[in-house]
C-alpha cells in the first residue's frame, strides 16, 4: 500500500496514557498520525516513538479549549497527509475533587471546557473534513459518564455530556458515512490516576479495584484496543455507542 492511501488519524491527549497507547497501536497498523496535546515534550516523544518504529507522525501543540487550535490541528492533518479518516478525541482533565456546593465556578468551568467543549471543538472541524469520504470518530467519556461520583460533579457532568454529544452527532452524520462512538474507561493505570499529580488517594483506587469483576485496573493498551476496534471496519455497523471498558465495575 502506498503512503498516500494509508489512513490518517488525529489523537488528542496523545502525550501519555490512553492517548499515547492508542497512537502507537494505530501507527503499528499502518495509520499515519497527527498527535495533539498541550504537553509539548510528551507529544513530541509520542511522535518520535512512532517514527522510530517506522511510522509517520507529526506533533501539533493543541489546546482543545481553543476553537482556533482545533481548526489548525485538522488543517495540519489535511495539509500534511491530504485526508482525515480517524479522530480520537481523548484530551481531558480529572479536575478538583469537592462536593458540588464547594466546587467553585472556575474549577467547574475548567473541567467542562477541556472534557466537553474540547470534544465539541475538535468534532466540528473533524466532521467537516470527513463529510466528503466518511470516517470514524471516538470520544473519550468514562464510566462516570454513566454513573455518579461524590466529589466529581464537573467530571461526571462533562462525561455524561460527551456521551450525549456522541449520540446526537452519530444520528446527524451517519448518512455521510461518519461513525461516531465513545469509549467509557473505568480505572486505568495512567499518570492521572497513579502518578505524582494524581488526586486519587490509594484507598479510593483500591475501592475501584475491589468493585471490578476482574479485580485490577486497566492498562492504557487495553483501552487503546477498544478504540482501535471502534475505528476499524470490524465495527462498521456500530455508531452512537458508549462502549464501557471498566473490568465489570458498572455491571454490579
Amino acid at each position: 500500500m502506498d503512503s498516500g492511501s494509508r489512513k490518517v488519524a488525529i489523537v488528542t491527549g496523545g502525550a501519555s496514557g490512553i492517548g499515547r497507547a492508542t497512537a502507537l497501536l494505530l501507527a503499528g497498523e499502518g495509520t499515519r498520525l497527527v498527535v495533539a496535546d498541550v504537553g509539548e515534550a510528551g507529544g513530541e516523544e509520542t511522535a518520535n516513538l512512532i517514527r522510530a518504529r517506522g511510522g509517520e507522525a507529526v506533533f501539533v501543540r493543541t489546546d482543545v479549549t481553543k476553537d482556533s487550535d482545533c481548526a489548525a490541528l485538522v488543517a495540519t492533518a489535511l495539509e500534511r497527509f491530504g485526508r482525515l479518516d480517524i479522530a480520537f478525541n481523548n484530551a481531558g482533565v480529572i479536575g478538583y475533587a469537592a462536593f458540588t456546593a464547594d466546587y467553585g465556578v472556575e474549577n467547574w468551568q475548567r473541567v467542562i471546557d477541556v472534557n466537553l467543549t474540547g470534544v465539541f471543538n475538535c468534532m466540528t472541524h473533524e466532521i467537516r473534513a470527513m463529510k466528503a469520504a466518511g470516517g470514524a470518530i471516538v470520544n473519550t467519556a468514562s464510566i462516570m459518564g454513566k454513573l455518579g461520583a461524590p466529589g466529581g460533579s464537573a467530571y461526571c457532568a462533562a462525561k455524561h455530556g460527551v456521551i450525549g454529544l456522541t449520540r446526537a452527532a452519530a444520528l446527524e452524520y451517519g448518512r455521510d458515512g461518519i461513525r461516531i462512538n465513545a469509549v467509557c474507561p473505568g480505572y486505568v493505570e495512567t499518570a492521572m490516576t497513579v502518578g505524582d499529580g494524581s488526586i486519587f488517594p490509594k484507598r479510593k483506587l483500591q475501592a475501584g479495584i475491589d468493585r471490578a469483576a476482574i479485580r485490577r485496573m486497566a492498562s492504557p493498551d487495553e483501552v487503546a484496543a477498544a478504540v482501535a476496534w471502534l475505528v476499524s471496519e470490524k465495527s462498521a455497523f456500530v455508531t452512537g455507542e458508549a462502549l464501557t471498558v471498566d473490568g465489570g465495575v458498572s455491571a454490579g
